[in-house]
């Protein structure tokens, strides 16, 4: 109730205002009213410029023109008619079990353990901190050390080679200087692909609920939803994102860069190496 009845104020924040919270919502140029705060922290419902109102006629305001297709449904429990786009939408990611720095890496990051797929204009982009952390490891430069505070208590610290990380979030910025940060670029753009690809796989078989909807006791309303909901956001994916790391061109671009030949090259020697090295 709370998340739906909630106005973001201008100045205050998350605010209940009564009335005003019962206004339906209507996007684009059907918005009739805006929502403000006067100086004295007063809420006020004002008529957008232009607007005119007779009697009888329905007050609308926007719950947020740039809110995701998920987020609207979640909060909101529907989805415009005049919806073409998801807009954006949030996939998890995890640390492989694999990774020797698993707990360690999760301990430090205090961003949210995934991406961001979203709309830009005429294209679809991303954006992470979080999986930068899974880009890198011991091998790269990425330390961790548990230090003793002089009242006697430990942290876990995080170390890009010998400078401390203070903010595990400003990784990136930390890997951009490095020479090897197409190699970087590379592991992100492949584990961007892989979970776009295995969204993608689930949601198709999800298709398999929507033909059991009788059976499963799926009101029309509901299943019109999901199914809307399940499209908008396979669409965002399937586009997603041209101008990114995920494009192949782009793919192909860092895989043609010195610095990721050097890298594969030297790989190859290693284990080329240790094969040799276990020959009987």
């Amino acid at each position: 109730m709370y998340r739906s009845r909630a106005l973001d104020l201008p100045g205050i924040g998350h605010a209940m205002v009564p009335c005003v919270d019962m206004a339906n919502h209507a996007s684009g140029d059907d918005t009739i009213a805006l929502y403000d705060t006067l100086s004295d922290g007063t809420a006020v419902l004002a008529l957008r410029e232009g607007k005119q109102l007779t009697l009888g006629d329905e007050v609308t305001i926007t719950y947020g023109d740039e809110k995701g297709a998920c987020e609207m449904l979640f909060s909101y429990g529907f989805l415009e008619d005049t919806m073409r786009s998801a807009r954006e939408l949030f996939l998890e990611l995890d640390i492989p079990d694999d990774d020797p720095l698993k707990l360690a890496k999760k301990a430090v990051s205090k961003s949210a353990p995934g991406f961001r797929l979203f709309q830009n204009e005429d294209s679809v982009d991303w954006e992470s901190d979080f999986i930068w952390l899974l880009c890198v490891n011991e091998e790269d430069g990425l330390r961790f050390r548990l230090l003793q505070t002089l009242d006697g208590v430990k942290e876990l610290r995080v170390f890009w080679k010998e400078t401390e990380i203070t903010d595990a979030a400003a990784i990136k910025d930390i890997l951009q200087q490095e020479p090897r940060w197409d190699v970087f670029r590379l592991r992100a753009n492949t584990i961007l692909q892989h979970r776009v690809g295995d969204q993608l796989l689930s949601l198709d078989n999800s298709s398999e609920y929507t033909r059991r909807a009788s059976e499963l006791r799926i009101d029309s309303l509901n299943l019109d939803n999901i199914t809307r909901l399940r499209d908008l956001e396979s669409s965002l994916m399937v586009r997603a994102p041209e101008p990114s790391l995920m494009c192949t061109n782009q793919q192909n671009e860092l895989l043609a860069s010195k610095a990721v030949q050097d890298y594969l090259g030297s790989q190859i020697n290693h284990d080329t190496t240790v094969i040799e090295e276990n020959l009987p």
